[in-house]
């Protein structure tokens, strides 16, 4: 068995702080935007700059909830990502048909399906928004979250993890009388919990920063999410740095907090793929 030697340990613990070091670094910013947004606006343009609030106000919250519609930004970001949960819901119920049954054109479809992940999205949205429109559902929240509901991307790592589910394991649940949702429900879901979490968390992130669809589809103020706000925001009050900054820190500290709790999830993933 080879031992370590000083070296070794020396140069361990000099990559170990220079990562450190960088990791700052990278947060200052974030520490700095969200700290910002409890300043007054005199203090955040002052210099030199300060770190900590001299201060705690939460006028800048309040002006983006009074003033700003924030509420209803909200309000239609988190349908939005409602919507989004529930396509993650479909999306795992098509991986575990592609997995686990077998019909007619099953591989060919499922190619077909893959096929779409090599289109990208900026082409397919004037006939998404010409079948919306004769559908009536242009200017509605359900016309902004129903196309990104079902994704290929989602689709496929969903049935690439469950094809490792064994069949001997569903064969012995249906003959304890279980049916095919039931065991899509009590066995593949739990068994896909960690790439359920990766999934819930982009999920999460592609329906909090959704900005460019609800633009298209929508032409009124109160269907806009909180990403179109806060480009409203940057428009009206680009002088106003503190208010941008709680309007910024507010978008930024929900995806944040969601990665915290689903990260263990994550690395079990990563953990279960490097076993494999």
């Amino acid at each position: 068995m080879k031992t370590r030697t000083s070296g070794d340990t020396s140069l361990q613990w000099l990559i170990g702080i220079l990562l450190g070091v960088l990791s700052l670094l990278m947060l200052l910013p974030f520490v700095w935007m969200i700290l910002s947004s409890f300043k007054t606006e005199s203090e955040v343009v002052q210099i030199p700059p300060t770190l900590w609030p001299q201060q705690f106000t939460l006028n800048n919250f309040n002006e983006l909830f009074e003033n700003m519609q924030f509420g209803v930004y909200l309000r239609n970001t988190l349908i939005i990502v409602a919507f989004s949960f529930l396509g993650l819901f479909l999306n795992a119920l098509a991986g575990f048909a592609f997995a686990k049954y077998q019909f007619k054109g099953r591989d060919g479809l499922f190619y077909l399906v893959l096929a779409t992940m090599m289109i990208p999205s900026q082409v397919t949205m004037i006939p998404v928004y010409l079948i919306l429109n004769m559908m009536s559902l242009t200017n509605t929240m359900l016309g902004i979250a129903l196309p990104s509901m079902v994704g290929a991307f989602a689709i496929f790592l969903f049935r690439q993890f469950m094809s490792t589910i064994p069949d001997e394991l569903l064969e012995a649940t249906r003959l304890d009388g279980a049916g095919e949702f039931r065991i899509f429900l009590q066995i593949a879901l739990p068994i896909s919990k960690p790439i359920l979490a990766v999934q819930g968390i982009l999920a999460f992130i592609a329906g909090w920063n959704s900005f460019l669809w609800p633009i298209i589809i929508a032409n009124d103020e109160k269907l806009y999410t909180l990403s179109v706000g806060l480009q409203l925001l940057k428009g009206q009050y680009a002088g106003n740095f503190a208010l941008q900054m709680a309007g910024s820190a507010f978008m930024v500290v929900p995806i944040i907090i969601i990665f915290i709790i689903f990260q263990k999830h994550i690395i079990e993933n990563y953990s279960i793929s490097g076993m494999k």
